[in-house]
């Protein structure tokens, strides 16, 4: 029986079945050239890696797609596709110091063949489509897609998370890269570029592609890389794409499902709690004992006590749990009197106009009433102070940034301040404070439920169970009984008291 390929009779037999990188069962032919290959109806240049290139490159094989299922138009893009791979090769071989050939490096100069092989790749492009078929959908324009979405709503914060991990595999994957063919290999080629990837490696490199960088680091051995939660933040951005891809009928399935890198470190570990020395260190500096001023002077000893966003943003931290976007976009009639009690209201919303304001999950819009120490601090003077002076905003002070996220320009703050007082450990920044704002309730043995809804925490699934839907949610009342009962003993703040 003759083989077939696209429907056109070939006499070549087969010769064996392989298990390819993807799981996808790949056909050798006799006869063919070495390392041609059919898998899934298209054509592809596979390389099996000389040994003393695979530790550079990371891999035994490379698999290059042809971009299409005819034999012959394959047969004609096969040489320059195994030129560009032994250059390839011989690349990393030239980085790491290890012999190579230069002449596989040098870019060919021969114009007239360049044009000719050109105008042959485009005759031969436009022969794969019918006369009345566009070309197919790219990966890139399917990713523009998918992001412009109408049915989907995303905070800015996210689409920023989304947008950084569509620059990332578009630079990878490819953006002209045919939607269709996106594979299981070339998603575990995205995680291996990740998982060599310098940390902020954009900023750091921004003359080196994804790819370069992540080159430059493995040869160099660089160990401030990505972290593998943000790598597989990334993958899971990615993933969620492809899922949609799936959905919108532009991929059969999704090729990246159940990749992951392993994270060697548990939850309940990438943030510790402030211990009690690091939270005296705090509250002890001179920005809260006397210093210099409220400015680049926080740091030295002095004789000013400036009551400032720098001061009373680290002290809302501790006693309220809020995260620090939460505290550093709060408005000034974001404080109000509720049937009696001072509460911060963590809402979206802005009674003051249009908002500039975020939160991470629905759960995070809540009440939290403000603890004494907070008031005989003399937040509550402070906060009139500002209404008096007709600012919107509580922290006026707090640069927004170009994307209008408080939080950063504050942490960066912070992360000097932690330094300055002696309190800096690894594992332990802005966000500990809501470590042991959980441990304090869970020290006043507050009940789980409002410990949940003052912490503005979900549920692990990070969905809301079916009972959270009903009722009106806990009493005022309740809610400031159990911030009451938090003692705080493990520092003395008494010195701040008006």
């Amino acid at each position: 029986m003759p083989h077939s390929v696209n429907g056109r009779p070939c006499a070549t037999p087969h010769k064996s079945l392989i298990n390819g990188r993807d799981g996808c069962r790949t056909k050798l032919l006799h006869k063919w050239p070495v390392g041609l290959c059919l898998r899934s109806g298209q054509f592809y240049y596979r390389r099996r890696i000389p040994h003393d290139a695979r530790s550079l490159i990371g891999r035994t094989e490379i698999w290059r797609s042809l971009r299409t299922d005819s034999l012959k138009i394959a047969l004609r893009r096969l040489p320059g596709a195994m030129a560009r791979v032994e250059a390839e090769i011989e690349h990393f071989r030239s980085m790491a110091g290890l012999p190579y050939d230069p002449t596989l490096l040098e870019p060919s100069h021969d114009n007239f063949h360049q044009r000719r092989a050109a105008s042959n790749d485009a005759i031969n492009s436009s022969r794969e489509l019918p006369v009345n078929e566009t070309p197919p959908l790219t990966f890139g324009d399917a990713y523009d897609r998918y992001l412009a979405d109408p049915t989907r709503a995303w905070g800015a914060r996210t689409r920023e998370a989304y947008e950084t991990s569509r620059r990332l595999a578009v630079s990878v994957i490819g953006k002209d890269t045919p939607m269709r063919t996106v594979s299981r290999s070339q998603c575990r080629d995205f995680i291996d570029v990740l998982r060599f990837l310098p940390r902020n490696a954009s900023k750091r490199f921004p003359n080196l592609t994804a790819r370069q960088a992540a080159d430059r680091a493995r040869l160099r051995g660089d160990a401030d890389l990505m972290s593998a939660a943000n790598a597989n933040a990334c993958i899971a951005n990615l993933s969620t794409f492809l899922n949609w891809a799936v959905n919108e009928e532009l991929l059969s399935r999704n090729p990246m499902r159940g990749l992951r890198l392993p994270d060697e470190t548990a939850k309940k570990d990438k943030r510790f709690p402030f211990n009690p020395m690091q939270l005296r260190a705090i509250f002890d500096a001179p920005l809260y004992r006397g210093c210099l001023d409220g400015a680049r002077g926080y740091a030295k000893p002095g004789t000013e006590r400036p009551r400032n966003a720098r001061f009373w943003v680290p002290l809302i931290g501790l006693h309220t749990g809020m995260r620090l976007n939460e505290i550093c976009q709060l408005d000034v009639a974001d404080i109000r009197v509720i049937d009696g009690i001072s509460c911060f209201v963590i809402t979206e919303a802005s009674v003051a106009g249009p908002s500039d304001k975020n939160l991470k999950t629905f759960a995070s819009e809540r009440l939290i009433p403000i603890h004494n120490n907070l008031i005989d601090c003399g937040l509550l003077h402070f906060v009139e102070e500002q209404r008096q002076n007709k600012q919107t905003k509580l922290f006026e002070e707090i640069d927004p940034g170009t994307k209008g996220v408080r939080a950063v320009a504050f942490s960066k703050y912070f992360t000097q301040f932690l330094r300055s007082c002696g309190a800096y450990q690894p594992r332990t920044c802005f966000h500990s404070f809501r470590h042991n704002f959980r441990d304090e309730l869970r020290l006043a043995r507050v009940e789980h439920d409002i410990a949940m809804a003052l912490g503005g925490w979900t549920s692990g699934s990070g969905k809301r169970g079916a009972s959270d839907n009903y009722g009106n949610g806990h009493r005022l009342e309740t809610l400031n009984e159990a911030i009451s009962s938090l003692k705080f003993s493990d520092i003395d703040i008494a010195h701040l008291s008006l």
